[in-house]
């Protein structure tokens, strides 16, 4: 019988490591030997090159190379990097305008990369890319999230990339022209920098004639792919690795040029090069997200029952696609688009716009928190519209168990799940039978106190196919490859114990390798809440596998019958027999068989449909309105996140989700001025939380088990943000209500409270 989570470990074998100081970052192994590369970038935001001289750099003493695009096609290395493109109604694709390494004609954002150089030591780097003569003719800067201006590519004359929908315009029409209420908003929804503790970097090398690629990503298989696919090395000549990660959150899952450059200059040159982004850098040139604004408006009928949904969204796509750019505020914000709620006739329909900013992509929540954001401040607005408490029209609304599996508007079938209940917790542990005593107590003290729910539902989606090994080496332990990555996760720690649980190896005695080329399968990554829903699945098969190779030679120890051996998840055991051989005990019978072959088993997995965790979110602020300074002063959680493996891990998952989604909530804002020049690049002007921003997380799981996997899990990494954003924002607002303020934007910084209270 499976055990899923029996042995609730409360630890992490991480831990010591990284917090000795003894992680293995790629800035920390980088070969001794290694040269410097640095990134000449555009100091504009659109203009074309009319001149772009790099000899001063070339012939400076211990400059090894530098490149621009013309050299890049020169070598033959002409293909630009990879993304998805949306299909529209009518037929027609998103735009797919060409992303290349270096900057081919034009610049289209500040910090595009121009040239690369390599040398010896970084500070040399620095000293020749001065020496580099850029002149160039500037063009208007697009900065509008709205069709017009500067085309900065001819395949979006409009800079509008793609006019996509999906829904039943007429059938949401006729629910309008029918509905008691109606209820309509513009909202936006900021734009954030992801800002992992570790910058983007990388090493590459050439090691006995192969290419080797270190870089602090998500995944090994796609950047391995883009080297075979761009510089034309044959998949067998490279090994892409991935040591410890300072933090993702999907920005690190994405395509860039400075890998593809690095690996390019280590084989031209043949030596190793390496290359770690400084903080303003990364806040040029990594992938931001959000970006959004939205025209939403909701239809009730006479009970206040949601009849009709829709929204109009214009999303910032920055200067090109990215990876998963045109596909996060179109598919993925469309699978949760009508959220818990018993809506069917829903219509969304999105334009991709073009601007001279930086690329945006999949960041913690990546559609399902921009689409759980809308919904939820809108089922708020709602309430304060129509004179109807928002708890309570939420759950007139919400999906009961008895419909479950649930189909919901645009297709997707959500698992079983138990709304009410969750939300019935969450009222009672968050005491908001309590809320009126502590409004009058901030009110006697001059301040403003608000209450403010979210209830969210989001799908953890990744690789549909995911493979496992397990492999016996002989020294009494196992070893379990995974094709997912740990950025701070857990990984190591929550497999090796999901290992265990199913085969009795001790934990001690079971390796987890990831991130490595050579060694890992099936599967591009972490990515999408699903790293366990999608590896577990394949670990199960791989175990299962495992007991059937194992079987006839347990039997032949056992003397019985193969088709009498049956394995417990601790111990192989048969009727007459005696014996109870264990795992590991197993894999040496089939050693001393002769039979090693047989001790490196590979299975592979496939999820036909995601599992769907839910929860509500309950936040209380207070706010001084002398100052417009907004606190935190309590934050509940209680989530359906099926069966638990690790619930600490879940626990963690939970408060740094929440913590991301607060600080865009309150505090994060990305400020460009109308030339396209990054206002806010580096943290004397970006803002995030600190510890002291935070109270206590009360964290409770009320779960029913998923039927979309075996493990009955459903996912935790990305719902602390999704459920987070809005309902701090609620909270702020529910505040703010009683001074007669109707509208209000994130961030909820000090500066705009006390402008909307003046």
């Amino acid at each position: 019988m499976q055990k899923f989570g029996a042995r609730n470990p409360w630890s992490r074998r991480e831990d010591v490591r990284l917090l000795r100081g003894e992680g293995t970052f790629v800035d920390n192994i980088a070969p001794e030997n290694a040269l410097f590369a640095h990134f000449f970038r555009s100091p504009v935001a659109h203009a074309k090159i009319t001149k772009l001289n790099v000899m001063d750099a070339r012939q400076m003493e211990g400059v090894h190379l530098v490149l621009c695009a013309e050299d890049l096609h020169a070598a033959c290395v002409a293909e630009g990097l990879p993304f998805e493109i949306v299909e529209c109604p009518d037929g027609s694709f998103g735009a797919a305008p060409r992303r290349p390494l270096l900057a081919e004609g034009k610049v289209r954002f500040v910090g595009e990369p121009i040239a690369m150089v390599v040398t010896a030591t970084l500070q040399l780097a620095l000293d020749a890319c001065e020496r580099i003569e850029f002149e160039y003719e500037e063009l208007p800067s697009h900065m509008l999230v709205s069709p017009g201006g500067e085309p900065l590519h001819s395949e979006a004359p409009e800079n509008c990339a793609f006019n996509w929908s999906i829904g039943d315009e007429a059938a949401c029409q006729s629910a309008f022209s029918q509905a008691a209420h109606t209820v309509s908003r513009t909202i936006h929804n900021n734009r954030v920098i992801v800002n992992s503790i570790e910058a983007r970097g990388c090493f590459a090398e050439q090691v006995d004639g192969r290419t080797q690629l270190a870089l602090n990503g998500q995944g090994v298989q796609s950047t391995k792919d883009e080297i075979n696919r761009i510089l034309g090395v044959a998949a067998e000549d490279i090994r892409v690795t991935t040591p410890d990660v300072g933090g993702g959150f999907g920005m690190k899952a994405m395509s860039y040029p400075e890998p593809i450059l690095v690996t390019h200059a280590a084989r031209v040159l043949n030596q190793p090069v390496r290359w770690m982004s400084d903080r303003t850098e990364a806040m040029l040139t990594d992938a931001a997200a959000r970006d959004l604004d939205h025209d939403a408006e909701m239809a009730f009928d006479s009970d206040y029952r949601l009849i009709g949904y829709r929204v109009e969204t214009k999303c910032n796509l920055g200067a090109y696609n990215s990876d998963l750019g045109q596909l996060i505020q179109t598919d993925y914000f469309a699978m949760v688009l009508s959220g818990v709620y018993q809506v069917q006739n829903c219509y969304l329909n999105v334009k991709g716009i073009f601007t001279n900013t930086a690329q945006t992509d999949a960041y913690r929540g990546a559609g399902r928190a921009e689409a759980s954001y809308v919904l939820e401040r809108m089922m708020d607005y709602a309430a304060r519209e129509l004179g109807v408490d928002p708890w309570e029209l939420r759950r007139r609304n919400f999906i009961q168990p008895e419909q479950f599996p649930y189909i919901n508007a645009t297709g997707e079938q959500y698992d079983p799940a138990n709304y009410d209940r969750v939300l019935d917790r969450a009222e009672q542990v968050a005491n908001r039978s309590g809320f009126a005593e502590r409004r009058a107590r901030s009110k006697a003290r001059g301040r403003l106190r608000g209450i403010g729910l979210s209830y969210y539902v989001m799908n953890a989606i990744g690789n549909s196919k995911v493979s496992a090994r397990l492999e016996f080496p002989g020294d009494g332990s196992a070893i379990l490859t995974v094709p997912s990555q740990s950025s701070g996760q857990g990984h190591e720690s929550v497999f090796a114990a999901f290992l265990s649980e199913q085969t009795g190896i001790p934990e001690e005695k079971i390796a987890v390798i990831q991130g490595d080329s050579d060694k890992t399968g099936i599967g591009v990554g972490t990515g999408g809440s699903s790293s366990l829903t999608t590896t577990g699945n394949a670990t199960l098969i791989t175990v299962a596998k495992t007991v059937e190779v194992f079987r006839p030679f347990v039997a032949k120890s056992m003397q019985v019958d193969p088709d009498l051996v049956e394995f417990d998840g601790e111990t192989f055991r048969a009727p007459g027999s005696n014996l109870s051989p264990s795992m590991l005990q197993a894999a040496d019978m089939v050693r001393v068989a002769g039979r090693a072959d047989l001790l490196d088993i590979e299975g592979v997995g496939k999820i036909d449909t995601w599992a769907f965790p839910n929860g509500a979110h309950v936040a209380e602020v207070e706010l001084d309105p002398e100052t417009g300074v907004v606190t935190l002063e309590k934050y509940t959680v209680v989530s359906d996140f099926g069966n638990l493996i690790n619930p600490m891990l879940v626990e963690g998952q939970v408060h740094g989700g929440c913590a991301q989604g607060i600080g865009q909530a309150l505090l994060e804002r990305t400020v460009y001025d109308d030339n396209g020049q990054l206002l806010s690049a580096s943290f004397m002007d970006y803002v995030l939380p600190r510890a002291s921003d935070f109270p206590h997380f009360d964290y409770f799981n009320e779960p029913v088990p998923s039927t979309a996997n075996a493990m009955g899990v459903k996912g935790c990494g990305e719902a602390g943000t999704v459920g987070s954003i809005s309902a701090v924002a609620n909270a702020a607002a529910d505040a703010l209500c009683t001074r007669g303020v109707a509208n209000l934007d994130i961030p909820i910084t000090p500066e705009r409270i006390w402008r909307l209270l003046q």
